[in-house]
């Protein structure tokens, strides 16, 4: 009687949670295994969730490249600079490309090139122009319609080594060896330009002049083929005075500016239209709208003369006193009146620059005239001019 009484369990005494009753109802133990198998969702949702599409999830992650191209005179060599860039950029896989190429109100046919190639591509935009106004208003243009996250300007000429794309991102894609990250503007540094040597020596000024104005660094080179990051674009931009100057607008942006080295093509097609006056209106461009030290510069030289003329006063009363038979020199005035007055005009017309620049500035002229764009959302549309 003991062994069986020891064997069974009180009808009041609790049962441990946990275990299944084994004289007790068993179905709330079934019905909640069952209930466990029959709704998964509490398991899947523990389960890390699987990607999509793995070609779509590539797909989101590459990265684009917007190639900026002023057209000008190049109906026959345009065509086959998008040929390389998509030949080029499909080395690599993780990059894609988008090409926005500026019809600068050229006299040929480029824009029914330019159309045809669109027509074919819809990562191909095409903005057309209303009148021409220039390489770096073209590049303004572009930018504007760029939705990359690099930013490559080229030439339609061909003479851009396009094929040393990768090399010249290379700086913007990696970290450098400094510490600081990577580089946001990469542009090619050619040891030798296939150009004239009067536009070597204009180049050359113009260097000068951008390093002693804009504080650049004296071993940077400008260039027409060059990349930056989305955020630099997204500065440059800013600018809405009817007179870019880009090599000035980037470096206002950003310092972490880095050349590349690469040898410049030999025109094959056509020959170069930028002329002596587009030289010129792109250096006072440099000259006087990024910087006030030609001002400070007059100012400097006004206050020089009005001192030498005070001790040259100062000299020749003293002369007389002592000697009165001194004849006054007619040739020695007029000589220092002709400088003095030379210097004087320059002063001015180097001032009326700066105030004729400010009343066009405020007059809002714009950058660019926008006729027809083709491959342009309608929300980017907006703002014909600007």
């Amino acid at each position: 009687m003991n062994n069986q009484t020891q064997g069974q369990l009180h009808p009041d005494a609790p049962v441990q949670e946990g275990f299944p009753q084994e004289a007790g109802d068993p179905s709330p133990v079934i019905k909640d295994l069952s209930q466990e198998a029959r709704d998964p969702s509490p398991l899947i949702q523990a389960l890390p969730q699987e990607a999509g599409d793995p070609s779509q999830k590539a797909k989101e992650k590459k990265q684009v490249i917007s190639f900026i191209i002023p057209c000008y005179h190049s109906e026959g060599s345009v065509g086959l600079v998008i040929d390389e860039i998509r030949e080029v950029v499909a080395r690599r896989p993780g990059f894609d490309y988008q090409v926005v190429a500026v019809n600068d109100c050229s006299p040929d046919n480029v824009l029914s090139v330019l159309t045809g190639i669109a027509q074919k591509d819809p990562k191909v935009a095409v903005i057309d122009l209303a009148k021409n106004g220039g390489r770096h208003n073209a590049l303004m243009c572009g930018c504007h319609f760029a939705t990359g996250d690099y930013i490559v300007f080229i030439d339609d000429d061909q003479q851009c080594p396009a094929d040393r794309l990768w090399d010249l991102m290379d700086p913007l894609l990696h970290d450098a060896a400094d510490g600081r990250g990577s580089y946001d503007v990469a542009i090619a540094r050619y040891r030798k330009k296939t150009q004239s040597r009067f536009k070597n020596f204009g180049s050359w000024v113009n260097d000068r002049v951008a390093t002693w104005l804009l504080d650049k660094d004296p071993s940077l080179k400008f260039s027409n083929f060059s990349v930056m990051k989305k955020f630099v674009k997204d500065e440059v931009i800013k600018y809405t005075n009817p007179y870019p100057y880009l090599s000035g607008l980037m470096l206002r942006a950003t310092r972490r500016v880095i050349n590349v080295d690469m040898e410049e093509r030999v025109r094959t097609i056509g020959v170069g239209h930028y002329s002596f006056r587009k030289s010129f209106s792109l250096w006072m461009n440099s000259f006087t709208a990024f910087s006030v030290k030609p001002l400070r510069i007059a100012t400097g030289i006004g206050i020089l003369w009005a001192v030498l003329g005070i001790l040259m006063g100062i000299r020749t009363v003293v002369r007389k006193l002592m000697n009165p038979a001194i004849p006054l020199g007619y040739s020695s005035m007029m000589a220092v009146l002709l400088f003095s007055t030379g210097m004087i005009m320059f002063m001015l017309g180097l001032i009326g620059e700066y105030i004729g620049r400010i009343y066009i500035s405020l007059n809002k002229s714009p950058q660019f005239v926008i006729r027809d764009t083709i491959n342009v959302p309608k929300k980017r549309k907006r703002g014909k001019s600007r």
